[in-house]
């Protein structure tokens, strides 16, 4: 597990998309490395950690034939991240920068 995620608990995490008018999206994380690929929430696909700093960490990962991409995690408190992220996702381009916030425990089915 990444240094900066320690602090973080798995649950239900609302995503919010900046600049974007579409509401935010909900996702019940079991793996805090799910934050590392969010516009490819799952399964878990190949990661590789390039940076591992407290508040902060820089992952690469590959979901063969689904795409790849590059994101930053920042921490700011154990319920608050901002998420860089660019790469590819089914075949186009994005680049994208979220706010997720733990709001809760998953609910079954959640």
């Amino acid at each position: 597990m990444p240094t900066a995620l320690a602090p973080l608990e798995p649950g239900l995490w609302e995503l919010k998309r900046a600049g974007a008018s579409a509401p935010p999206s909900r996702l019940c994380l079991t793996d805090l490395r799910q934050l590392f690929q969010p516009l490819h929430p799952a399964p878990l696909c190949r990661q590789f950690l390039s940076e591992n700093g407290r508040e902060r960490a820089v992952a690469t990962y590959d979901c063969a034939s689904q795409g790849q991409g590059r994101t930053t995690v920042r921490v700011e408190t154990p319920r608050l991240v901002q998420i860089d992220s660019q790469g590819v996702a089914g075949g186009t381009p994005f680049g994208a920068q979220i706010e997720a916030r733990r709001i809760g425990a998953c609910t079954p089915g959640g």
